[in-house]
């Protein structure tokens, strides 16, 4: 008699639904997609989050062959936009466009109503945008340098705005004040829009915002830059130093860009998503769109995400604590 003919029923019958059930797995992530994906984006729509969002959707809709949906669901520092997703089918048809809030609140909110690590799985990082330092045209500080010796002499007495208690802006004032080690009051306010007329007023003196935000002002004389935050110089500005070449160290600061999907999302369907994402952002359309607001491409794979959104947790985890920055 054959060894296999030996093999208790019982188990052969669950041999073969474990093979059914496989083969199953692999045709479903095979035929994916086929019907609309969703793009959870958890901002309000017109912001610069969403346009490109909005563009990513479109071009990745011409990749798959289905329907990319946009689906605005902002709120509560974007936990309200993660949670949708966090709670969605592990189909592959729900996706989280995820900026810089999404590590950032991991250190910021007392609790989640998802489980950031075991909830998510990271696709692709698509693009990181960098910050640019901009103070008020009659604050006497037209470096750095200048202004870090101005904040020292006068602790307390400067100020810097942003968009919101938690925002990438806020948290970037508060790691300038630690490693330039000065004291800046915060001020924030509910949206950049009031905080950038606040600051060409001059009831503020500084601010980090994005090129496009704050550009017009700059050319009128209105507004002053005095360094970009990333680690090397913006293209796009070539003359203007980094706030590292001014003096204060360890300083690298974007905001990024990247898609992850519900923890579980079968591999296939993950890499797949990678690899049209890939494409996508080679595309030159792309590029020049993505440049227009003041972001460029950077991707990284799944892998290479997730160790990215590590070691930002971490730096903004660190932030977060040495600052004693809260939530309004």
């Amino acid at each position: 008699m054959k060894a296999s003919a030996r093999l208790p029923r019982t188990f052969i019958v669950a041999l073969a639904g474990v093979l059914f059930a496989g083969a199953a797995h692999q045709a479903d992530a095979q035929a994916w997609p086929n019907k609309p994906v969703k793009i959870v984006v958890p901002f309000a729509p017109g912001g610069a989050t969403d346009i490109i969002g909005r563009l990513v959707a479109q071009k990745l809709s011409d990749r798959l062959g289905q329907p990319v949906i946009v689906e605005n669901k902002p709120g509560a520092g974007t936990t309200i936009g993660n949670a949708v997703v966090a709670k969605a089918a592990a189909d592959g048809y729900t996706l989280l466009f995820a900026p810089t809030p999404f590590v950032i609140t991991q250190a910021l909110y007392p609790s989640l109503p998802y489980d950031p690590a075991k909830d998510f799985a990271p696709v692709a990082l698509l693009a990181v945008s960098p910050f640019i330092l901009v103070v008020n045209d009659a604050l006497p500080a037209k470096n750095v340098g200048e202004l870090v010796a101005l904040a020292k002499a006068r602790p307390g007495a400067l100020t810097f705005c942003s968009a919101g208690s938690g925002s990438v802006p806020h948290l970037a004032g508060e790691l300038f004040k630690l490693n330039a080690n000065v004291d800046i009051v915060h001020v924030p306010y509910k949206g950049g829009g009031p905080a950038i007329s606040d600051l060409i007023g001059g009831q503020v003196n500084m601010m980090f915002a994005t090129p496009i935000e704050v550009m017009q002002h700059v050319q009128s004389g209105r507004l002053r830059v005095l360094a970009t935050t990333a680690s090397r110089r913006l293209p796009a500005l070539p003359n203007v130093p980094t706030v590292q070449e001014g003096g204060v160290a360890e300083f690298d600061v974007y905001a990024f860009f990247g898609v992850l999907t519900p923890g579980g999302t079968p591999k296939d369907i993950v890499d797949r998503l990678a690899m049209e994402l890939g494409r996508v952002m080679a595309d030159p359309d792309v590029v020049q769109r993505f440049a227009e607001q003041s972001a460029e491409p950077r991707v990284l794979g799944p892998a290479a995400f997730a160790r990215f959104l590590q070691s930002e947790r971490i730096k903004w985890a660190d932030v977060v604590k040495r600052s004693g920055a809260k939530l309004d």
